[in-house]
């Protein structure tokens, strides 16, 4: 009886790890956030280029991601590329008529660089668009030697399925789905009055 069990414990934990993502492309740590939310894209990168290091990261940011701001990476230079809005929009009270629309990170130097072995995450915060649905975020990844340019989206809808390089993948939901979210249990401190 104590045999079976053990082993039904170990077949249960390899199909755990079997079950673990495989980081086949680039993609966001957080994937889904609430419409109209401030939100921190954490870019991960889990491998190069058919085995070369990877040397630079650009993000083409969709259409209603508003007021980029990347965090500059130790090793690596930062550029941002702006663009005339085709509707200006109000901030704080004053009229925004431009917006970053690319950010791009770039190794340094050879020492920089994120070996294929490596793994490590580029990021920048923005405000989501009020409306619900998905956001695709381009990404080039360049390396030593090649590129793999992670820029594909389905017609319609947010399925990557069939897609061979998708983009990046953001399910931005409603409004109200960050309210309705349950609230994480209070753990209480040892000997703190409990009712």
């Amino acid at each position: 009886m104590k045999t079976s069990i053990a082993l039904q414990c170990m077949a249960a934990c390899a199909l755990g790890v079997l079950a673990l993502p495989a980081f086949s492309h680039v993609s966001l740590e957080t994937k889904t956030a609430p419409a109209g939310s401030s939100y921190k894209a954490v870019f991960q990168v889990g491998h190069g280029c058919q085995g070369s290091a990877t040397t630079g990261i650009r993000v083409q940011l969709p259409a209603g991601f508003q007021g980029a701001q990347p965090y500059p990476k130790a090793g690596w230079t930062l550029a941002v590329q702006q663009e005339k809005l085709a509707t200006p929009r109000d901030s704080h009270g004053k009229p925004v008529t431009h917006d970053v629309s690319v950010v791009s990170w770039a190794a340094a130097g050879k020492d920089a660089a994120l070996q294929n072995a490596h793994f490590d995450e580029f990021t920048l915060r923005g405000k989501l668009p009020e409306t619900a649905g998905p956001l695709w975020f381009k990404v080039l990844q360049t390396c030593e030697s090649g590129s793999n340019d992670w820029s594909e989206t389905p017609a319609s809808g947010s399925s990557a399925k069939g897609l061979k390089s998708p983009a990046v993948l953001l399910e931005v939901s409603g409004p109200d789905a960050a309210a309705a979210a349950p609230m994480p249990a209070m753990a209480h401190a040892p000997g703190a009055h409990q009712h």
